[in-house]
């Protein structure tokens, strides 16, 4: 099940079912996936923020460069964690419920981009997931990534991403190219 990490909660119903030969109706899939996400905000009491989350965002803060995130969680679910990150400002949030079509599907993503007014193949989108490489793919944007989280570097790359060990190295990355101050 490692495979659906990423993809919005939905098809993950979806997904388990089929596996035991079973269908899920819409609103019954809607049901789980929403008492799943309550469940979870039970759980996540206490979130640690992935290593160089915050730093890379606080750095995006200060530049010119547009950003937001992009999840196929709810946008209530992210509450809790978001928070953790500690930054000046709550971030732009595009969630799974604005959408027909969550990760691996594109359409999450592009409307994150119409959100930012710019071109999908003008941005990029860091992910940890095959379901989020994959997504951005379809979108067009440049995968990036993170071989820390819930896919190893083979997977990764196989779902189409350029590959970094940290978000460390992509603040590096966008510093090398002048996109951020030093």
């Amino acid at each position: 099940m490692s495979e659906l990490i990423g993809a919005d909660g939905k098809k993950l119903v979806r997904e388990v079912a089929e596996r035991d030969g079973r269908t899920v109706s819409r609103d019954d899939q809607e049901r789980i996936d929403k008492r799943a996400g309550e469940i979870y905000d039970q759980l996540n009491t206490n979130p640690r923020t992935t290593y160089g989350s915050r730093s890379l965002l606080l750095a995006l803060e200060k530049s010119t460069l547009k950003w937001a995130i992009a999840t196929s969680s709810r946008a209530e679910q992210t509450t809790v964690s978001i928070r953790a990150l500690a930054l000046p400002e709550r971030p732009e949030l595009i969630d799974g419920s604005h959408v027909e079509h969550a990760k691996p599907a594109p359409d999450l993503l592009i409307l994150a981009a119409e959100k930012l007014k710019t071109r999908p193949n003008a941005c990029w989108y860091v992910g940890d997931s095959t379901w989020d490489m994959r997504a951005a793919t379809a979108a067009g944007m440049v995968a990036v990534g993170v071989a820390y989280g819930a896919a190893p570097d083979s997977e990764l790359l196989s779902a189409g991403a350029d590959v970094v060990t940290t978000l460390g190295d992509v603040e590096s990355d966008l510093r090398e190219r002048g996109l951020l101050s030093a």
